[in-house]
C-alpha cells in the first residue's frame, strides 16, 4: 500500500518523530552533566532546525557536531543565565519571604526581568547554533529577537513549559518527557522562527564577499555578524 511507501506523509511523520525522540534522549544524557546544559541544548535546536528545513543530517552525528563546535560559548552562556537566574531567584525569596517590607514596584521588576531573561534565553542557543558572534553579540541579537518577534516569544514561552505542564498533568506521562519533553518544543520553535533566521542568512550572505566552498565536516556557521541594526530593519 502506498500508505506505507517510504516517501508516504505517514512514513515521514513517524520518520520525524523518531529523530525527535532520539534527539530528546541525546539532549537529557548530555545535559545529566549540568555544566554541558548549554552545548547540548544548542546541539539540539541545530539539529531541529534541520530537521524542519529536510535537510539531510545523521541526528547523532549532526548532534555532536554542533556540540563540540559551540562547547565553549554555549557553557559560557549557560553559566551566565544560570547566574542571572541566582540572582533574580535569590532577590525575588528575600524580597517574599525575609518579612521586611519591600515594594511591590521591586517585585514586578525582578519577576519582569526574569520574565526577560526566559524569552532571551529561548532565541539564544537557536541563534549561536545558526549564527557565529561573540557572547555578547549573541545575546545582544537574542534578545531583540525575543522583542521584534514578540507573538512567536510567547508562543515559545509557553511551549518551554511543556515538560512541566506535562508532568502536572499526570505523573503517568512522564514518558513522555523522556521521549518528547525538550526536541517537540525546540520543533515547535524551530517552525517558528525559522523563516526569520533563513531571511537574515539570506541578507548576511547577499552582504559577505563569495566564501570558498565549506566541506560538511566543518563548521557551517558562516555568516559572521554583528546583526544588531535592529536587525537589519527590513527583517521581519
Amino acid at each position: 500500500m502506498k500508505i506505507f511507501d517510504l516517501d508516504s506523509p505517514l512514513m515521514n511523520v513517524l520518520n520525524k518523530m523518531a529523530d525527535l525522540m532520539w534527539l530528546n534522549i541525546l539532549t537529557l544524557i548530555c545535559c545529566i552533566p549540568v555544566i554541558t546544559a548549554g552545548a547540548a541544548l544548542t546541539s539540539m535546536h541545530y539539529v531541529a532546525l534541520k530537521i524542519v528545513r529536510n535537510e539531510e543530517s545523521y541526528i547523532t552525528r549532526s548532534f555532536f557536531k554542533s556540540f563540540k563546535t559551540n562547547f565553549r560559548q554555549a557553557t559560557l552562556i549557560w553559566l551566565l543565565l544560570m547566574l542571572v537566574a541566582a540572582i533574580l531567584g535569590g532577590d525575588y525569596y528575600i524580597i517574599t519571604k525575609s518579612g521586611m517590607q519591600f515594594s511591590q514596584v521591586l517585585v514586578v521588576l525582578i519577576m519582569a526581568a526574569g520574565v526577560l531573561v526566559i524569552c532571551t534565553s529561548l532565541y539564544v542557543f537557536p541563534v549561536l547554533a545558526k549564527f557565529d558572534n561573540t557572547i555578547m553579540g549573541t545575546i545582544r541579537n537574542a534578545f531583540i529577537m525575543s522583542i521584534l518577534q514578540l507573538p512567536k516569544t510567547v508562543v515559545m514561552f509557553v511551549m518551554a513549559f511543556f515538560p512541566l505542564i506535562i508532568y502536572l498533568v499526570s505523573l503517568r506521562l512522564i514518558p513522555i518527557i523522556f521521549l518528547f519533553g525538550f526536541s517537540l518544543p525546540a520543533y515547535a520553535s524551530a517552525m517558528l522562527y525559522n523563516k526569520f533566521f533563513q531571511k537574515l542568512e539570506d541578507q548576511l550572505l547577499s552582504e559577505q564577499e563569495p566564501a570558498p566552498e565549506i566541506s560538511p565536516e566543518e563548521d557551517e556557521r558562516v555568516f559572521h555578524d554583528e546583526l544588531d541594526e535592529s536587525l537589519k530593519t527590513d527583517v521581519k
